[in-house]
Parts: structure tokens; sequence; C-alpha cells
């Protein structure tokens, strides 16, 4: 049975250029990077539950990681204005 994939925004705000950096090609193993600071992410709750360990080693009290969940009628009703395209839904993959 395939587990169910969610469609989560995680946005970060740190000083620290190092940790930044770091936080940044982890995110990128995990979905796209649709503004400077934010990344789309299509992940099971599992995968999600990773990324937060992962997540927290480079989070201080100056910093923050913040992800949201969309739900499935809020996923149908997003739109850009200017320049680039909502992230696609990925294709199924049977395993």
């Amino acid at each position: 049975m395939a587990k169910e994939r969610g469609f989560f925004m995680v946005s970060y705000d740190l000083s620290d250029n190092k940790r930044r950096t770091k936080i940044a090609h982890l995110l990128e193993g995990y979905g796209e990077r649709v503004q400077y600071s934010v990344f789309e992410v299509w992940a099971t709750a599992a995968e999600i539950e990773k990324l937060r360990k992962r997540l927290k080693p480079y989070v201080k009290e100056e910093g923050s990681v913040r992800i949201y969940q969309l739900c499935a009628a809020c996923q149908t009703t997003r739109e850009v204005l200017g320049q680039g395209t909502p992230t696609e839904v990925p294709e199924l993959q049977i395993v």
C-alpha cells in the first residue's frame, strides 16, 4: 500500500550564512526551491518527520524554520503572480 504524500511549504529565516546554506542544501533534497528561502515539498508524514529531525540542529534561538501543510483543497487553488509556475504534483511511482 502506497503512503500518502502531502504538500508542504517550508520557509526559513536564519542570520548565519553557514547554517542557512546547509538548510538550503538539505531542503533541495526534499523539494523545489520557489523563493530564496521557501521550498515546496511533496512528502509523506514520515519524510516530514525525518526532515524536522535533520533541520533541528541548524535552528538556534535567533532563527526559525516554518513548515506548513496545505490541504487538498488549498493545493488546487495555488497561483503564481509573475514568473514561475506552481509546483506540479509528482507522478505516482509504484515500487
